[in-house]
């Protein structure tokens, strides 16, 4: 049965006057009632018998005196179950305090508890020694005076490290020496860890005569061990004690530097579980200014996540040489970056294939890699958007491939000097064979990595030997020759992987060391300090640590800067709490809490002595005074009440409503239909355009009319190179070649339509015609970028060089039409070039043919290269993978295509046999054929093996 007692018993004396207070009561009658004054109610009040009581009724009387008497009784501080003295014994008193991460959240009461027993102590003359067990071994232990002591207690403050419980034991034990019959108060956080088993023996060891411990409830307490900025939503982990079965919920927020809130998530623990997880599914773009993530309320350490640049979901810009295939995503080149980087980077690629806009507008994005798979040259505005990425901190990434293989020009964004053309290991001709790649230095920054023994490569760019090749390769091949180069660029990187992304020249990119590889690039891009995968020690100086009460503040002369052995950071201690370590421009975050933390409750300890258990605060002891003030409270609104309806009070308040009640009820409708009729003519005012805005609404920098008539139908395109008679002759070229095409085959094409490069849109046509003539100005850098731009996107260019007959396109003595050509692609990005080859699907288009005349015979026709697979002679058709996006001829297609308006051959070809301009017609019809469909009729021409294959 709880006890009670009186902080001041002498008031309740005062409950002897409730006697006197009921006598008068009972004789102070209620005051009248009045009435107003008309005469009509004086006669009727004439005869009435006068009904004023005479005395109060019982019940007010009754409700007086409990009120009086509440207020006596709450005047009298009473209090139940009240605190007995703690203390027993005469030898001296030890106050152990826990003060590590785990008592911020209840400081305030355990540091009230222990100053109760420091006075007790005082009062008993007994000598006080006060442990704190997260300080250091400078921390005096001595026993002293009480006052002494709680001078201590009010300096001490909670610590955002663990408690170390057994320094602070042997501490204790080398002061008190052999005195015994001590009293240790132990006012513990709750939780097991800190050396709690050699503490309790080394307290055994000092035979204390009494044994009071704090043990509060560690329920509510929940640590966050890791922060994750995944694919689709910031992830964060958390711990709490085991043995806590019920579920339970609570608040996490996202903080960005300046302590605003970006975002809140619920951390739901389920029950019998002792690890949650929170997801904040925000934007990327807020995600990456998270840096802290904190429990709602809550003040200790282990509740706060703090995070660095390295937690950062970084940007990674991706711009490929070839063309989009979404039926054949495996031989894309971006495809496997993408597998490899997606679920830690948020991927953006080029709007547009447009070399010259498309990078300056990825640079504008800001992102921390730019990946270029086989783009062998670039134009000046992409060139200059690089430097200058690079010059920021930027890394660019480059892949090799037939284009930048195919380049003669020094690219000054590579980072070692390349050879022209490339290697190629293994093969029918070839006495070599795929090279390993050899294990990976450990000064490399792939160091670590290990590359399976099956990882093989057949083709490879080389690097030309200079001084400084070591040291910009970061991997190499069996035979040591680079395959992975690096080189500083103002205060970016540049790394060039001297094979392809994709796994033509290698099967490195279907590798898990692929994926190691470029995550480890995107690692050491984002400029976190301490992570630069190094063996060294690295020393960071401090830039903001935690208190013990979880803020940030400015670090004092005795933090120590935080040394990284082999990127790994220490413990957090006193001389390195909890914080942020480096400077303004980069720092390394270090929390409480590993990823792999496990929270204990208190176990049953044995110190040698009987053990009494006590709570912190007012836990068990209950103060009646602010309950009995509320009950005089709420009996005094009752008496107020009463008085005001014996009174007639609440009569007179409902006529007096009730006369006022319609004009305002009649106000207040006609305020909200006008306020309401406004509103909507706003509304309306705002969704309804004007008519001049109506009238001005339409398509802005697209010719409607022309886009309308390309798209209706096929028409074959030529090039307007600006000389009125070349124009004439390729639109009757065209001309003439559709009309055969249309009676040939089930195709019919429209009228051929001329283009501007410079301006006109290039994707609605298949193929464009350009006729090269010496005499015709040089296109603008922007316009031969646009071509370059729709050739990535599938379209197919057919040059048709004036001059003599091309047979080497690498010779050095060449006509003026050809040193066109050469200054035009340039600026292209375009793959190797052969003559077409006797198995190429363009023989077999639609007619089978071994040449291509037109109205010369002396030219071959080029088109991009084919990478043979071994059983390339057995085939009778090697289709590569979709459409040359290049073709090259001097053999003047168009004037052996041309008719007049009658439809008559406007020129004669070189042969005066007219098979000549057959087959002139021929070869239109395959090139075209080939455009439309690729590599379909290579398909077919092996449906008899592929049948045959499944009939077996």
């Amino acid at each position: 049965m709880g006890a009670l007692s009186f902080g001041a018993p002498l008031v309740l004396a005062g409950l002897l006057a409730l006697p006197a207070i009921w006598w008068l009561l009972r004789l102070t009658p209620p005051r009248p009632q009045t009435e107003t004054f008309p005469p009509l109610r004086i006669l009727e009040r004439v005869l009435r018998r006068e009904e004023t009581p005479a005395r109060s009724p019982w019940w007010l009387t009754l409700l007086r005196l409990l009120l009086a008497a509440l207020v006596i009784l709450a005047l009298a501080a009473p209090i139940l179950n009240p605190r007995e003295s703690a203390l027993s014994g005469n030898g001296p008193v030890v106050v152990m305090l826990d003060n590590g991460w785990a008592s911020a959240r209840d400081w305030d009461d355990r540091r009230s508890a222990a100053e109760d027993l420091l006075r007790e102590a005082g009062k008993a003359g007994r000598p006080v020694s006060l442990v704190l067990t997260a300080e250091d071994a400078g921390n005096d232990t001595a026993p002293v005076e009480a006052a002494t002591a709680l001078e201590r207690l009010a300096a001490a403050e909670p610590r955002p490290i663990a408690s170390d419980r057994a320094a602070a034991a042997t501490r204790l034990s080398s002061v008190l020496g052999a005195q015994s019959g001590a009293s240790i108060a132990y006012l513990s956080d709750g939780l097991d860890g800190g050396g709690m088993e050699a503490a309790a023996e080394t307290l055994r060891a000092l035979a204390p005569s009494q044994v009071i411990l704090y043990a509060p409830p560690v329920g509510t307490l929940a640590g966050l061990t890791r922060a994750e900025n995944a694919t689709d939503a910031l992830v964060v982990n958390a711990v709490r004690p085991e043995g806590e079965t019920g579920p339970a919920t609570y608040q996490l927020r996202a903080l960005d530097a300046q302590e605003r809130e970006i975002g809140r998530a619920p951390l739901a623990f389920a029950a019998g579980a002792t690890t949650a997880q929170a997801r904040f599914t925000i934007p990327v773009e807020l995600r990456n200014d998270v840096a802290r993530i904190e429990r709602d309320g809550i003040n200790d350490a282990a509740s706060v996540r703090l995070v660095d640049d390295s937690f950062q979901r970084r940007r990674v810009a991706l711009v490929s040489g070839e063309a989009a295939d979404l039926a054949q995503p495996l031989l894309s080149p971006l495809y496997y970056i993408t597998r490899a980087l997606e679920p830690f980077a948020d991927l953006v690629r080029a709007g547009s294939a447009d070399l010259g806009t498309a990078i300056p507008a990825l640079v504008e994005q800001r992102p921390s890699v730019i990946v270029l798979a086989d783009i062998g040259v670039l134009p000046d505005a992409a060139t200059q958007a690089l430097n200058g990425f690079l010059e920021n901190g930027g890394t660019l990434v480059r892949f090799a491939g037939p284009r930048l293989a195919a380049s003669t020009a020094e690219d000054p964004l590579v980072p070692v000097r390349l050879r022209g053309g490339e290697r190629q290991l293994g093969g029918a001709i070839s006495w070599s064979e795929p090279q390993r790649v050899a294990p990976i230095a450990d000064g490399s920054p792939f160091a670590g990595i290990t590359v399976p023994a099956d990882v093989t490569v057949s083709r490879q760019i080389l690097a030309e030997p200079s001084a400084d090749l070591s040291d910009r390769t970061w991997a190499s091949l069996a035979d040591g020759t680079p395959i992975v180069t690096a080189a500083a660029r103002g205060a970016g990187t540049i790394v060039l992987f001297h094979t392809t992304a994709e796994a033509t020249w290698s099967n490195l990119p279907i590798s898990g060391a692929f994926v190691d590889m470029l995550r480890r690039i995107v690692s050491l891009s984002r400029g976190a300090v301490g992570t630069d995968g190094g063996t060294a020690e690295t020393s960071l100086p401090p830039y903001r640590v935690m208190d013990g009460t979880a803020r940030l503040v400015q670090p004092g002369p005795d933090i120590r800067p935080l040394v990284l052995a082999d990127g790994a950071a220490p413990l957090p201690s006193l001389q390195n709490p909890p914080g942020l370590y480096g400077t303004a421009e980069g720092y390394r975050a270090l929390n409480l809490l590993e990823t792999d933390a496990v929270l204990r409750p208190l176990p049953a300890l044995d110190l040698g002595a009987p053990i009494a258990t006590r709570a912190y605060g007012t836990a068990g002891a209950t103060d009646l005074t602010p309950w009995l003030f509320a009950g005089a409270v709420a009996l005094f609104a009752l008496d107020a009440l009463a008085l005001l309806w014996l009174h007639g009070g609440f009569a007179r308040l409902r006529r007096g409503f009730g006369r006022r009640a319609a004009p305002a009820a009649l106000v207040l409708g006609l305020s909200l239909a006008a306020a309401i009729g406004t509103q909507s003519e706003r509304a309306h005012a705002q969704d309804t355009p004007s008519p001049a805005a109506m009238a001005t609404q339409g398509l802005e920098g697209v010719d409607a009319a022309r886009a309308i008539e390309a798209t209706e139908t096929t028409h074959l395109a030529y090039v307007e190179t600006g000389d009125a008679a070349t124009d004439e002759i390729s639109r009757q070229g065209l001309d003439g070649l559709s009309q055969y095409i249309a009676s040939k085959t089930a195709l019919e094409p429209g009228k051929p339509m001329p283009v501007d490069i410079a301006t006109d849109e290039l994707s609605f046509y298949p193929i464009l015609y350009w006729p090269i003539h010496a005499s015709a100005p040089m296109p603008s850098q922007e316009a031969i970028s646009r071509v370059d731009a729709y050739m990535k996107q599938g379209g197919t260019v057919l040059f048709d060089v004036e001059g003599d007959a091309m047979g080497d396109l690498s010779g050095q003595t060449v006509s003026a039409g050809q040193r066109r050509l050469r200054d035009i692609l340039a600026d292209l990005d375009i793959p190797p070039l052969e003559p077409v080859p006797a198995d190429h699907v363009l023989t077999k288009a639609f007619y089978i043919m071994d040449s291509f005349p037109g109205r010369h015979t002396g030219s071959d026709l080029w088109v991009e290269s084919l990478v043979r697979s071994a059983d390339a002679e057995a085939r009778p058709a090697s289709a590569g993978d979709g459409v040359s996006s290049i073709m090259i001829t001097s053999n003047d297609f168009a004037s052996a295509w041309a008719v007049d308006g009658n439809g008559l051959f406007v020129f004669p070809t070189d042969n005066a046999d007219p098979s000549q301009r057959e087959y002139a017609y021929r070869a239109g019809v395959n090139i075209v054929m080939y455009v439309l469909t690729g590599n379909y009729k290579a398909d077919q021409v092996h449906v008899p093996a592929l049948l045959e294959r499944l009939g077996q």
